[in-house]
C-alpha cells in the first residue's frame, strides 16, 4: 500500500484569495529568489510560510532563581527561544563581593557568578531542547564554559548545545562599553571560541555581529549596517589569520540588528545587509558554501525609541517596529516591554510584548508570502541607495586599514555621534515629533507597576560567593586558574582552560582577573 502524499498547505486571504509563495515583476523570474544568492529577498525559499520566527524575548534580573522563573514563565507563555541579560558585574568580570559590583548586583540582568548560577539559572531547562541566546561580550568565554558544563550535567554534550554568545567586542569599543581588555587579547579570545565551537559545539552561533547598540548610540540605518559589516570583515579577518577556512566557520556568523520606527527604511536596510553581505563573502573572501554567504540575524526594537512619558504609547511603537522586522525577514526578534524606559519588564509587561509578536505571526497575513515589500518602487529606490552608501563607508574604512583601526581613531565614534546631535537637535527643536514627549504631552500620568530590584540583593550574593569559596577544593581552583594563565602566556586555545577552571568553580570575577594579569586593561581615548 503507497503512502498518501502529504497534502501541501494552501495560505489564502480573508476573502478566500490565494496567496502565492512568491510575486515578482516577470513571471516565472529567477532573479533574486528568495533563498537564493544574494538573498536580498530571505535566506530561505519559504520563509515564514515554513516556519515562524525565533521569538526570542531578552530577560534576566536579580539572582539565579528568579531568571529561572521568569525564562519558565515566558516559555509557558509561548515563548520559543531564550535570551540572557546579565547584569553589569557579570559583564565585566566581577564577582558580587567585588567593591567595583557595589549597587549593580542583579540590576540590569541576573547575576552569574559561578557554575552554581547558571545551573540554577536553567533549572528544570533542558539544553537540548532550548536555544538560548546570550548577550555577553568581555566574559563571553566563560558564560559559554559554564553552558556547557551546565548542559554536561544534563547529560547533554556541547555538540547538541544550541544558541548564541553575543560575544562582539568592537562594539564594545564603539558604543556599549563593557569591555575589560584591550583589543587585541580581545580578539584573540574571539578567535578561540569561534575555532573551538567549530570543532566542538557545531550548532552554537559563538558570535553575533552587532548593529544595535551603534544604532541605539545615534547610528544612522545605513552607518549601522556599514559598521556592522565592517567589524564583520574584521572577525572573518582574524578567523583566516588563525589558519581557519571560510567555509568552516563563515556558516555559524550571525548578527544583530536595531529596528526602530523608520518603518520603510528599516525593512530596506534588512533586505540590502544581507545582498552586500552575501556578495562581500563570495567576492573577496570565496566562500563557496551558500550557508556562509547568507547573514543571518536577530532584531529587537529600538529601546531608545521608548519613552517614560505615556508609556502605553511603546505597545504601538513596539508593534510597528517588529512588523518591519518581520517584513525584513528576520530570523528571531525580542519585541520591548513597554515600561523599558522606566525599569526592567514587569511580567505582565514582557507578556504583551511577547504577544505583539504573536499576533504578527498568526493573525496579520503578512507571513503568507516571502519578502511581499518586494517591488515597491519606494522599497526598491531606498535599497538602491542603502547599498551605494553602505558600500562608499566600507571602503572609506578599508582604506583606513579596516575596522579596528577605523574604530582606534575614533571615526565609527565620531560619526555617530554627529548623527545621534542631529537627532537630539530636531527633537529639541519639535522638528522631529515624540507623541507624549514634545506634542500630545499630558500633565500627570497613571501610576505604573514597575519591577525593583533592591540592593539586599546584592548582600546575598556576596554571601553565596563566600560561601562557594569555603566550600570548593581551593587547591583544584588554584591549579586551573594557574594553568589557564600560563596558556594566556602562550597562542593555546584558551576555551579548553576556562572549562577545567569552571568546572571546578572558579569565578567569574576570578577568571577574568587571571586575565586581567596578563592581558591589561583598555583604557579608551577620548574623541571629540
Amino acid at each position: 500500500m503507497t503512502k498518501e502524499k502529504a497534502k501541501t498547505k494552501q495560505f489564502v486571504t480573508d476573502s478566500n484569495i490565494p496567496v502565492k509563495p512568491i510575486y515578482s515583476k516577470l513571471k516565472n523570474s529567477k532573479k533574486e529568489d528568495p533563498g537564493q544568492y544574494p538573498f536580498t529577498r530571505g535566506i530561505h525559499s519559504g520563509m515564514y510560510r515554513d516556519r515562524l520566527w525565533t521569538m526570542r524575548q531578552y530577560s534576566g534580573f536579580g539572582d539565579a532563581a528568579q531568571s529561572n522563573k521568569r525564562y519558565k514563565f515566558m516559555l509557558d507563555s509561548g515563548q520559543t527561544g531564550l535570551s540572557m541579560a546579565f547584569d553589569l558585574p557579570t559583564q565585566i568580570g566581577h564577582d558580587p563581593d567585588s567593591p567595583r559590583a557595589e549597587g549593580e548586583v542583579g540590576k540590569v540582568g541576573v547575576s552569574i557568578a559561578s557554575l552554581k548560577d547558571m545551573r540554577t539559572a536553567f533549572n528544570g531547562i533542558n539544553l537540548g531542547r532550548a536555544s538560548t541566546s546570550m548577550t555577553i561580550n568581555a566574559t563571553a568565554s566563560t558564560l559559554l564554559a559554564y553552558y556547557i558544563a551546565v548542559g554536561k550535567s544534563q547529560g547533554i554534550s556541547s555538540k547538541e548545545l544550541r544558541g548564541t554568545t553575543q560575544n562582539d567586542i568592537l562594539k564594545e569599543y564603539v558604543a556599549r562599553n563593557t569591555y575589560i581588555y584591550p583589543p587585541q587579547p580581545s580578539m584573540r579570545l574571539i578567535g578561540d571560541m569561534i575555532d573551538y565551537c567549530a570543532k566542538n559545539v557545531p550548532q552554537w552561533y559563538p558570535i553575533s555581529i552587532s548593529g544595535y547598540h551603534m544604532r541605539e548610540a545615534g547610528a544612522t540605518a545605513v552607518q549601522e549596517i556599514a559598521f556592522t559589516i565592517a567589524n564583520g570583515i574584521e572577525y572573518i579577518q582574524t578567523c583566516l589569520d588563525r589558519g581557519l577556512k571560510i567555509d568552516d566557520f563563515a556558516p555559524r556568523l550571525s548578527f544583530f540588528f536595531c529596528c526602530t520606527i523608520e518603518f520603510f527604511e528599516e525593512i530596506a536596510k534588512f533586505r540590502t545587509a544581507r545582498k552586500v553581505y552575501a556578495k562581500i563573502l563570495k567576492e573577496r573572501f570565496h566562500a563557496i558554501n551558500p550557508k556562509s554567504l547568507q547573514l543571518r540575524f536577530h532584531t529587537q526594537t529600538s529601546g531608545e525609541s521608548l519613552t517614560a512619558q505615556q508609556p502605553d504609547n511603546n505597545i504601538v511603537r513596539v508593534a510597528i517596529q517588529a512588523m518591519a522586522a518581520v517584513l525584513g525577514g528576520t530570523q528571531s526578534l525580542h519585541t520591548n516591554s513597554m515600561d523599558e524606559a522606566l525599569a526592567l519588564p514587569s511580567q505582565e509587561a514582557a507578556k504583551i510584548a511577547l504577544r505583539t509578536q504573536q499576533v504578527i505571526g498568526y493573525e496579520s497575513g503578512i507571513t503568507k508570502t516571502v519578502d511581499p515589500m518586494s517591488g515597491s518602487y519606494y522599497m526598491e529606490s531606498l535599497c538602491d541607495e542603502i547599498e551605494e552608501q553602505t558600500l562608499s563607508y566600507l571602503k572609506k574604512i578599508d582604506n583606513m586599514g579596516g575596522a579596528l583601526c577605523a574604530i582606534e581613531k575614533g571615526f565609527f565614534q565620531s560619526e555617530i555621534r554627529q548623527n545621534a546631535y542631529r537627532l537630539k537637535k530636531e527633537v529639541d527643536s519639535n522638528e522631529r515629533i515624540l507623541v507624549g514627549v514634545n506634542k500630545f504631552d499630558e500633565k500627570s500620568e497613571k501610576k505604573q507597576n514597575l519591577l525593583r530590584i533592591g540592593d539586599s540583593l546584592g548582600k546575598k550574593q556576596e554571601r553565596a560567593i563566600k560561601q562557594l569559596r569555603k566550600s570548593r577544593d581551593n587547591k583544584k581552583t588554584e591549579y586551573a586558574l594557574s594553568k589557564m594563565q600560563k596558556a594566556a602566556e602562550t597562542d593555546k586555545n584558551l576555551m579548553p582552560f576556562i572549562l577545567d577552571a569552571v568546572l571546578v568553580n572558579a569565578t567569574t570575577g576570578e577568571i577574568s582577573n587571571t586575565f586581567r594579569e596578563v592581558f591589561g586593561e583598555y583604557r579608551p581615548k577620548e574623541v571629540f
